[in-house]
């Protein structure tokens, strides 16, 4: 999948609590019954990264009263033990029993079947060819808790949709179809590659291969560079946090994004060239996912868009510019349709706890 930034601390971190707002998918289900026929609400979600795992617990309103962060253990059996562990840890911090967890949700890397909870080719996590049968490991792990198990981009989108569907609420946002117009959206994930996670009219969508959203390998320029899909002129080879680092390599120790942006900011007439192309190259990457989805919201997320309102504006900017020839794009305001992942909570972590619902 598309790139997801797996920076973190190498240290364990601990669990916190907060209280934080989330939406309405999954919500008509919030109230499951554990396997010994009690009713129970609370959900764990995780999301799984190369260094990192956080999690998520969400109470029957499906507000956030815990999160925690964890070292990753690569390899099978250091991955359910940092899972069971993770869990367990954000269920005590938020005082929640095991026995009441009525699912947990996983967002991870790799090729994921939602259906029977396996994966298999999550290299960064030590998870080569053999499938993982994760969530009934995980789950025998945790005493019978159902698990489900989902691609992390796709996590990444139902979180955005209900963070932002659940700010609009509390702040008295009302657009045409009032504040569950946030469940229509497209994550778009600006990391070593380019993905993007759906969530349409409140559904995620997965297509018939688990392919849908895979933006970055349609080819934009047929003189391209090769891609190792084994294309040519990929959207994410213009796109991308690898696509920064070929124009602009680091140069003083900071990623790639935030030099290219500090030497821009400053005037150096080329850093601001291969920002203003970048720029562009993602502003098409939003005009495909409207023209094909006509999503509401396309939330930027991963790595790069850490940039933050910088890198924001720059897209914004390039989209007005690109619409200024023509009276249709014009009409579709594609700039009012982007904004940059929350940052608060662990939007994924949250998404994989909403689709724990579902278990």
């Amino acid at each position: 999948m598309g790139g997801r930034s797996t920076t973190g601390k190498s240290s364990r971190g601990g669990p916190s609590k907060r209280k934080v707002g989330m939406g309405q998918v999954g919500k008509g289900k919030a109230r499951a019954r554990t396997g010994s026929g009690r009713e129970s609400a609370y959900t764990v979600g995780l999301d799984i990264g190369g260094t990192k795992i956080l999690g998520a617990l969400l109470d029957p309103e499906g507000d956030v009263v815990s999160t925690v962060r964890r070292s990753t253990v690569h390899g099978a059996d250091g991955l359910i033990a940092g899972a069971t562990q993770a869990v367990r840890d954000v269920a005590a911090s938020g005082g929640v029993e095991i026995s009441r967890l009525a699912g947990v949700g996983l967002g991870i890397p790799g090729i994921v079947d939602h259906r029977s909870g396996t994966v298999k080719h999550a290299v960064n996590l030590g998870v080569h060819d053999d499938e993982l049968a994760l969530a009934d490991l995980l789950s025998a792990e945790l005493g019978g808790v159902p698990v489900v198990v989902e691609n992390d981009l796709n996590v990444a989108a139902v979180g955005a949709a209900h963070v932002l569907e659940r700010s609009a609420e509390q702040d008295g946002v009302e657009q045409d179809g009032g504040a569950r117009d946030h469940e229509d959206l497209a994550f778009l994930a600006l990391g070593t590659g380019l993905a993007s996670g759906l969530v349409l009219d409140g559904q995620l969508r997965r297509g018939a291969s688990g392919a849908a959203g895979e933006i970055g390998h349609i080819p934009v320029d047929p003189l391209g560079p090769e891609c190792p899909c084994g294309q040519r002129g990929c959207l994410e080879r213009f796109a991308s946090g690898k696509a920064l680092e070929a124009a602009w390599p680091s140069r003083h120790g900071k990623p790639s994004p935030v030099e290219l942006f500090d030497a821009a900011r400053a005037g150096d007439e080329e850093a601001i060239v291969v920002k203003d192309r970048f720029a562009s190259a993602t502003a098409a990457a939003v005009r495909l996912l409207v023209l094909t989805t006509d999503v509401r919201h396309v939330v930027l997320g991963g790595g790069v868009a850490q940039l933050g309102t910088e890198l924001l504006d720059a897209v914004q900017d390039a989209l007005r510019e690109q619409a200024k020839v023509s009276p249709f794009l014009g009409s579709l305001k594609l700039a009012e349709r982007v904004r940059l992942a929350p940052t608060d909570v662990p939007v994924a972590a949250v998404g994989a706890a909403v689709l724990g619902r579902r278990s």
